[in-house]
């Protein structure tokens, strides 16, 4: 008998308040990086720009820090729930890289 084997990637259904919440993050973000470009190619002043980069960096650890809350709340405690321990080692390789 053939055993079921999961895709080797894995997907995660958001609700519709979730996906737009994140989205709109990120096209903030992604604003905000559009705005460095534009300072750069109009030869802002170096600090001026280096301000908004650090602003983009707190933006992105934000983000960061709603998608991991989710994870933990949602794939994570749903997989210890049901037994799978390596999720637990996934999520602390995880945070070993969000650390760096």
């Amino acid at each position: 008998m053939e055993e079921n084997r999961e895709c080797c990637h894995k997907t995660k259904e958001r609700s519709e308040k979730e996906y737009r919440d994140l989205t709109n993050r990120l096209s903030r973000i992604e604003g905000q990086v559009r705005g460095i470009k534009k300072m750069v190619e109009n030869d802002a002043y170096c600090p001026d720009i280096l301000i908004q980069v650090s602003a983009v960096n707190a933006a992105l650890n934000s983000f960061n820090k709603v998608l991991l809350a989710s994870h933990i709340r949602t794939c994570v405690s749903e997989d210890i729930r049901a037994g799978k321990d390596e999720t637990v080692d996934e999520l602390v390789a995880t945070l070993q890289k969000l650390m760096r």
